[in-house]
């Protein structure tokens, strides 16, 4: 019983008043919003954007000089989205970062996704980033993206999420003739090469062979002018094809696919549209590619921190090299990423005096990495003081996490990439039931510390 009154005790829910528990609720109405809309990290950088642009943000490439108070927003590659409030100190004091990443586990179509086999049509996938394949099977599906013509046309695919829409589906095998596959390895029941969405089960009247095949072409072309080879140059993705759900009968959690990582995403971005005449420059990065090393040219190993910093400090009137690295190294960064909250299905995987739970508040994860730290940024004591004490003073509901026991647990995040410039970083975001999951849960009062503690961390580091 002990165990649980400390756990109760740290208990963000009750660490709040009436009129913030109702703060809550209203914050997390517009993050619901978010969830069922946005399903993919091309979708989530345009809404960013144009937002953004809505709250007076100003393209960077129509900036020419750099004065203190100016909001500014700048996309790149459809996948990156990132937004600045100039401060009033100069730039190479260094900046407050917050960066999260926007792209999720899915499943992605092929080059070639199209064939026809036992009177069905499918679509081929390549799963992307850590996923339990046997979760995406007998699940409704929506194909989300983009398919770019010969000719630079872009098409923009959402198909599966209205409610009179159609949807797809990996079929799963029935139990009455499964017995060889339960007898398998969970990570083996269902292969890689086995995910292929069904599309189709009608033929073309009069078409001969593959005429499923053919039924689907022509249905393609004429409702969404793609054809076949057009799949070449295209980016579609199945993502889960519901909307998000409040959980519980107290209605104090959120289920949702892609709540990783888009809950610390979309919080941050909640918190910097709020701040105002900040002391440091503030910069909220949202990338791509963290579900796969954050690799590319999207992801946040490529230079993109440092071109952001090298056109600021140009516009600004400085224009060597060692300013850009001097003001980098100056920077504090918070790694918005979640954590995994506390399972009490599977206790067995966590160590209870350091892992995060659901409802204790935002999680500040001092290392990732595994078997030993390995790529873990692992920040500093000093940093994390000061830390500590700013969200102590502004009543920032907090708790410390690690991603499960040693040699068990890990994870990486993109801290390390910022940490190489020689700013301080930690990882600070939601703790999540079940994630990488397609139906990711998160307690709404996680999400509105977390955006709390965002806004401190922009507005008074």
């Amino acid at each position: 019983m002990a165990e649980i009154k400390e756990s109760m005790k740290r208990n963000a829910w009750l660490k709040m008043e009436s009129d913030e528990i109702q703060a809550v609720y209203e914050f997390n109405r517009g993050y619901l919003e978010f969830l069922s809309q946005i399903k993919t990290e091309r979708e989530a950088a345009d809404y960013f954007y144009s937002k953004a642009r809505e709250h007076g943000f100003v393209p960077l490439s129509e900036v020419q000089s750099i004065t203190a108070g100016q909001k500014i927003v700048l996309a790149d590659k459809g996948k990156v989205c990132a937004l600045l409030i100039i401060g009033q100190e100069p730039l190479i004091n260094g900046i407050n970062l917050v960066a999260s990443h926007i792209d999720s586990p899915r499943l992605d179509l092929k080059a070639r996704p199209l064939y026809e086999a036992d009177g069905q049509a499918l679509f081929k996938t390549h799963y992307y980033g850590g996923i339990k394949k046997y979760q995406w099977v007998a699940v409704p599906l929506a194909l989300h993206g983009v398919v770019v013509k010969k000719d630079g046309k872009t098409i923009k695919v959402a198909i599966g999420e209205k409610e009179d829409d159609l949807a797809f589906t990996i079929a799963d095998l029935l139990p009455h003739l499964a017995k060889d596959q339960m007898e398998l390895k969970m990570s083996e029941a269902i292969k890689g090469e086995s995910l292929n969405i069904l599309v189709g089960s009608r033929p073309l009247q009069d078409s001969g062979e593959e005429g499923i095949k053919k039924y689907i072409l022509d249905l393609l072309k004429s409702k969404y002018e793609i054809e076949e080879d057009d799949f070449t140059s295209a980016e579609l993705q199945m993502v889960p094809a519901y909307a998000a759900r409040e959980i519980g009968f107290d209605r104090s959690m959120i289920g949702a696919y892609g709540q990783d990582d888009r809950v610390c995403a979309y919080t941050s971005f909640q918190a910097i549209l709020e701040v105002e005449k900040p002391q440091r420059t503030i910069l909220c990065l949202f990338v791509d590619k963290e579900e796969i090393g954050s690799a590319g040219n999207t992801g946040l190993q490529s230079l993109i921190i440092e071109n952001i910093m090298a056109e600021l400090l140009h516009k600004a009137g400085v224009h060597d090299y060692f300013s850009i690295r001097r003001s980098l190294a100056n920077s504090y960064a918070l790694s918005a990423d979640v954590n995994a909250a506390v399972d009490p299905n599977y206790p067995e995987v966590f160590e209870k005096m350091n892992c995060s739970f659901l409802g204790n508040g935002v999680v500040m994860t001092k290392y990732t990495g595994s078997r030993g730290k390995s790529d873990s940024n692992d920040a500093n004591p000093e940093f994390l003081g000061r830390i500590r004490k700013l969200f102590d003073e502004h009543k920032v509901a907090w708790q410390i996490g690690e991603l499960g026991k040693v040699d068990i647990g890990g994870g990486g995040t993109v801290a390390q990439y910022m940490a190489r410039y020689g700013m301080e970083v930690v990882d600070l975001g939601v703790a999540l039931l079940g994630m990488h999951s397609p139906f990711e849960v998160a307690s709404k009062a996680d999400v509105y510390m977390a955006y709390r503690a965002y806004k401190a961390f922009m507005q008074d580091f």
